[in-house]
């Protein structure tokens, strides 16, 4: 059976980002992904929890897609967690619909990879800056895997852009065909290095 995949894009300013605009175009066109424009269907900040959990509910794979907004994420998948990740449902005593299944950030960043390191201008890695949302998959029961990173994209060119597009669409095909296990991942920072091992 193919794995169910859902995109959660939380972009403010889509319209403007290159980069986000050819990974969202290189999307595969399958039932098995279901893409979902956080600020396209709540431009008002008004989310539906019921109608956001029961999307979880139907998908075994999630991706939280977003620029890095200031190392962390835009507001609008921020106060979705706030609201969707409700206690008894995702967490807590009772709170295990979303026992093992698997979270994965898609996140593209200005800043080339080398400034995010101990000795790079922005002083941690992007696993360390990301921490808090492997915790919140934890607390969830679910397994965090590492992210999908696009680096540089301010000073990326138009053939950088589509060499990054395409790379997403094969990530997003072999989620939905092939089984995940995040023990493989162990040692990885980036999806996108262990990736190249399947697709050498």
């Amino acid at each position: 059976m193919p794995n169910k995949v859902l995109i959660l894009f939380a972009h403010p300013l889509f319209e403007k980002s290159n980069a986000n605009g050819v990974l969202v175009r290189h999307i595969p066109d399958s039932p098995n992904i279901t893409f979902h424009d956080l600020y396209q269907e709540y431009p008002d900040f008004d989310i539906d929890m019921k109608r956001e959990q029961e999307l979880l509910y139907n998908h075994n794979i999630i991706i939280w897609h977003h620029p890095m907004y200031w190392y962390s994420c835009p507001p609008l998948l921020k106060q979705w967690i706030d609201i969707v990740l409700e206690h008894g449902w995702a967490y807590g005593k009772e709170g295990f619909a979303l026992k093992g299944k698997l979270l994965l950030q898609a996140i593209t960043t200005g800043g080339r990879r080398e400034n995010y390191s101990p000795t790079g201008r922005d002083g941690f890695t992007i696993p360390q800056l990301l921490e808090p949302f492997c915790q919140t998959a934890k607390v969830c029961n679910m397994h965090y895997l590492p992210p999908f990173v696009v680096h540089g994209t301010h000073s990326m060119t138009e053939e950088g852009y589509e060499k990054n597009g395409k790379l997403y669409g094969q990530v997003l095909e072999y989620l939905v065909d092939n089984t995940i296990d995040p023990g493989e991942m162990a040692g990885f920072h980036y999806f996108n290095d262990w990736f190249k091992t399947k697709n050498g």
